[in-house]
């Protein structure tokens, strides 16, 4: 079949690409990516040199070069990836959360509807819920947990899933919808948190923690991630919210640690900042619908994918040195300076 993925330039999008041509080579895979600050071509070196593998790059809330890439390719299954993803800069500037969070989905879907597909798959968050308090971890996101927004990036997710629904219910288009937990693994922009520590901590900086560090996520190996979706798409049945997540809870000031620990480096180098506004404080995912559903568990120890992490900035400075100049250290020093 022929697959066409949104935002396949950045972290997840881009792991998700290489999964699709190594375990479906015959799969023809299309990409659709506007290029911004969190996506790098470079990512996609190894992708552009496969026969059965093509680039557009475009912001999917051109709907006229949308349409285009629909005519021309004729996709059967649209993964959706493409988003502004970061909370702290959806604080700074919502606006633009929600045009390519919103708007852009409804392109997209607009696209399936009038050239037909046999699937629309929408990548989404367990961010759409809200959050859990530290004091209750017998408690978890489900997929019948209400919808409680903190930030303008998960309600721009929220938006977004509910306009999914919404083309289902009235236009039968058929989709599926997936809400993850926090991802981490290679190619992850140094603006998230395990790549920001990983790479301070190499050159010996301050590793900025919010508040007291106490945040709880939930954590999932990309690659993992990746392959729920592949499943998703495939068996998952029309109309349906699957949440995935890594059974791998951890506070945020104890990832800080451990970063320190595997790379040598003296825990004094962490530094407490003013926390977020409307920080969450603990994720948590129940992923019994997926692994009843459609057999699908995490295979990744936590223990296991930090170091395949860490391993993998240490043997790829070539990628991420690029980026950590530039704009991105004037966003650095922006939110982290006088905190």
């Amino acid at each position: 079949m022929k697959v066409l993925v949104t935002g396949g330039a950045g972290f997840i999008g881009s792991n998700f690409i290489y999964h699709m041509l190594g375990n479906h080579p015959e799969d023809q895979i299309v990409c659709v990516d506007c290029l911004t600050y969190a996506g790098n071509l470079s990512t996609l070196a190894d992708a552009l040199k496969r026969p059965n593998f093509k680039f557009y790059k475009t912001n999917i809330c051109d709907r006229a070069a949308i349409y285009d890439i629909f005519n021309a390719e004729r996709p059967d299954v649209v993964v959706n990836f493409a988003a502004e993803s970061h909370v702290d800069r959806s604080i700074e500037d919502p606006e633009i959360f929600l045009r390519t969070n919103v708007l852009g989905t409804q392109v997209m879907m607009d696209a399936c509807r009038k050239y037909g597909i046999a699937r629309y798959h929408q990548v989404s968050t367990d961010e759409v819920y809200g959050d859990l308090p530290l004091d209750r971890p017998d408690l978890f996101f489900t997929e019948e947990t209400p919808i409680h927004t903190s930030s303008p990036y998960s309600a721009s997710k929220a938006s977004a899933d509910l306009l999914v629904q919404a083309y289902h219910r009235t236009y039968g288009l058929p989709v599926t919808i997936s809400r993850c937990s926090n991802n981490y693994g290679p190619y992850h922009f140094p603006e998230k948190l395990i790549p920001l520590m990983i790479i301070n901590a190499l050159h010996d900086q301050p590793l900025p923690v919010y508040g007291n560090g106490q945040n709880v996520r939930d954590w999932l190996y990309v690659e993992d991630h990746c392959k729920a979706i592949d499943l998703i798409i495939r068996k998952g049945k029309v109309g349906e919210v699957y949440n995935i997540g890594g059974h791998n809870e951890m506070k945020n000031i104890d990832i800080v640690k451990l970063i320190c620990r595997h790379l040598r480096k003296p825990e004094s180098l962490i530094s407490y900042v003013a926390d977020r506004k409307g920080h969450d404080m603990r994720y948590a995912i129940d992923p019994s619908k997926i692994h009843r559903e459609l057999g699908w568990l995490p295979e990744t120890k936590f223990a296991d994918g930090i170091k395949k992490t860490i391993d993998w900035y240490l043997a790829n400075e070539a990628w991420w040195s690029t980026i950590v100049s530039g704009e991105y250290k004037d966003y650095y020093e922006k939110m982290y300076r006088n905190r």
